[in-house]
């Protein structure tokens, strides 16, 4: 399976995906902390979690299958929603909690 191909996997089998710098104990840069805590702020317990910095293969994949050239990124349902940026502006606005508490409910 390619990169790209295991990305997909990912995303698509599992409700939250973070792919961040880290892990969420110990996130590696200010923006996947913050990332974590919007989650858990959102009642999040458990997502999935990929840190990039442990394969350079999944670090540049994951930036070109989202077109997006930063880390953290956020899929919820498989659908990419964003960095940490985007993720503050969600959930200020409630629209992160509504995505999340739907999917919730949806287990």
């Amino acid at each position: 399976m390619d990169i790209q191909e295991a990305l997909r996997h990912t995303v698509t089998t599992h409700p939250v995906v973070l792919f961040m710098k880290g892990s969420p104990k110990f996130p590696q840069c200010g923006f996947s902390a913050r990332a974590v805590q919007i989650l858990q702020a959102c009642g999040l317990e458990s997502f999935t979690a990929i840190d990039v910095l442990a394969d350079p293969a999944v670090r540049q994949g994951i930036k070109e299958y989202s077109n997006w050239p930063t880390i953290p990124q956020l899929y919820v349902s498989g659908e990419f929603i964003g960095g940490s940026d985007i993720m503050t502006e969600m959930y200020q606005s409630g629209e992160l909690q509504e995505l999340i508490k739907g999917l919730n409910a949806a287990e």
